[in-house]
């Protein structure tokens, strides 16, 4: 049997101990530190096949492109149907597609790695890049990280948020300029074809400078500029202010979780609104609205500094610089 005097004593001792030893306050630091081990196991094996299948995958687009752009026309699909066919017999002629897959490998890269480095130096959990192969236009969906820890300050999000699109803006500069002086002027070039690529202001001032009043229309675009321009709507998309997309986490670190809400709210609407001009909008705003409207708290009422509140203001330029109501469309 037990005896109930001792087990009084015993109960007594723990209570007094636990209240003469009182827990220490949690702080994000410590919090920071007790999460950031946590995460899934990493198969590096998944993220290199995906890369190499989209390697492949962009390549022959880009064999579609360049063998179009040397006859001087707009995107012939009969020549992506031959590239995957030659890749399949292992004819090395559509390693001529690296002129546009190497460019929009990098910029992609630049872009996730952006994302991948920021949250090592924040010690947040995150992995390599998804990369998406599509057998279609470009050759790829992106790519994407997957942040498997909590983010505990806005100071990170932050970080975390802008860097992707920022690395990637830097990324594509070059290659943009560069394909803007290698692409030709084309009567009706850039009106016709399957695939219809508006330009956004930035792509509008390089080609005004380099072909001073010609119409975007009658531009045929290397397929380096075209990679470019991939970048430039990648950029554009991540940069949207809503959910768990890029742009969404700089609203969420600028302005805090009530401004966040309510944006990724309305957002929706102006999509659908949009969606008259370019159904694709459509499907994005349904997809917002069923599942990436919210976003995981933040901790943390700190303000951002003045640095990080002017890189927001460079965000939203490029965000500005990028997009295209109409982006792509078909004839």
């Amino acid at each position: 049997m037990s005896d109930p005097g001792l087990t009084g004593r015993i109960a007594n001792e723990s209570s007094e101990s636990h209240e003469s030893t009182p827990l220490p306050p949690l702080t994000l630091d410590k919090l920071e530190r007790s999460v950031r081990r946590v995460g899934l196991p990493r198969k590096t094996w998944v993220h290199v096949l995906l890369f190499v299948l989209t390697g492949m995958t962009t390549t022959v687009f880009g064999f579609a492109e360049v063998e179009s752009f040397r006859e001087n026309r707009p995107l012939d699909v009969e020549l992506l149907v031959n590239g995957y066919a030659r890749l399949a017999h292992g004819d090395l002629s559509v390693l001529s597609g690296l002129n546009f897959s190497l460019p929009l490998l990098l910029i992609l890269l630049a872009h996730e790695f952006g994302h991948y480095f920021a949250c090592q130096r924040w010690r947040v959990r995150a992995s390599l890049p998804y990369f998406m192969p599509s057998p279609t236009l470009f050759g790829t969906l992106g790519a994407f990280i997957r942040i498997q820890s909590p983010i505990c300050k806005r100071r990170s999000l932050f970080d975390i948020g802008v860097s992707g699109p920022l690395a990637g803006f830097v990324m594509l500069l070059p290659f943009l300029f560069i394909g803007v002086r290698l692409s030709r002027v084309t009567p009706g070039a850039g009106a016709h074809g399957p695939f219809v690529f508006e330009a956004p202001l930035l792509l509008q001032a390089l080609e005004a400078e380099r072909f001073p009043g010609v119409s975007h229309a009658n531009i045929l675009l290397h397929p380096v500029a075209l990679a470019a321009w991939a970048g430039l709507l990648a950029t554009a998309i991540n940069l949207l202010p809503i959910g768990q997309l890029d742009g969404g986490h700089i609203l969420y670190a600028v302005f805090g979780a009530k401004a966040h809400r309510r944006v990724s709210t309305a957002l929706p609407v102006v999509l659908v609104a949009l969606g008259y001009w370019y159904w694709p909008w459509y499907v994005l705003a349904a997809v917002i609205f069923l599942f990436g409207r919210r976003h995981p708290l933040v901790y943390d009422e700190t303000r951002l500094d003045g640095y990080r509140a002017a890189v927001s203001v460079v965000a939203l330029l490029l965000f500005l610089f990028s997009i295209c109501i109409v982006p792509v469309y078909t004839k």
